[in-house]
């Protein structure tokens, strides 16, 4: 799963971070409402936690026009804001929720799981062939096996698994899962698809990570295809 964190504050941004990432969420971070636009035009997040007092565009201009591109990624509102009228603001703006700092970080992980659900219930799940992901859970299994994988993994196989039959370039892989277009560091993730590639297919006599030459990688299913 993977959410956008839109906050300037650094004890609070770092707060949430380390939190998401300890429940093995892929977190990014913008810190003004121009850098969270930028992000949520080229990435797909599955929740936003938004704080309303950001620089440059604040987080009502966020919400106002994320919604007017038609983005429905489900928004939490965090801030510090706690009156009646700007909470019914930033829900009409677009918010699905909303969270007065100081706030417990249960509470709040349990809203972000609430949302998610209600968000992409019908995509929760990714199954190619034998192999499937649940994205609420982040559990993976192949033919009813459980697979453990860190973080990082479960973000490079999730990449796959959304683009399976279809090549993605390690330019793409490395951009999604660290955040980064730093060519010169994309041999990460050949490191990381040998990690996939021992957990997932080295017990199976079909092999579903396939090498793209020139290219990348690519998902197949169990019989050849998506």
């Amino acid at each position: 799963m993977r959410v956008l964190v839109v906050e300037d504050e650094p004890k609070v941004s770092s707060f949430l971070l380390e939190g998401l990432r300890a429940e093995k969420f892929v977190a990014d971070l913008a810190e003004d409402g121009y850098t969270a636009l930028d992000l949520l035009t080229g990435n797909r997040y599955d929740v936003i936690i938004l704080d309303l007092n950001i620089p440059q565009l604040n987080g009502l201009g966020v919400l106002t026009r994320l919604r007017q591109k038609g983005i429905a990624t489900p928004v939490l509102v965090l801030t510090a804001q706690s009156s009646v009228e700007d909470r019914v603001k930033g829900l009409e703006a677009g918010a699905d929720d909303y969270v007065v700092k100081p706030f417990s970080f249960e509470e709040l992980l349990a809203r972000i799981r609430a949302l998610v659900r209600r968000g992409i219930a019908p995509g929760t799940m990714l199954c190619v062939g034998d192999l499937e992901l649940d994205r609420i859970k982040h559990k993976v299994s192949r033919a009813g096996r459980s697979i453990d994988l860190t973080q990082k993994e479960l973000a490079v196989l999730e990449c796959l698994m959304e683009n399976a039959g279809q090549p993605v370039t390690r330019g793409m892989l490395f951009e999604r899962v660290w955040n980064s277009r730093a060519e010169e560091l994309t041999n990460l993730v050949d490191v990381y698809v040998n990690y996939l590639r021992a957990k997932i297919d080295r017990d199976f006599e079909k092999k579903l990570i396939q090498t793209v030459r020139g290219v990348g990688y690519m998902l197949v299913g169990s019989d050849g295809t998506a």
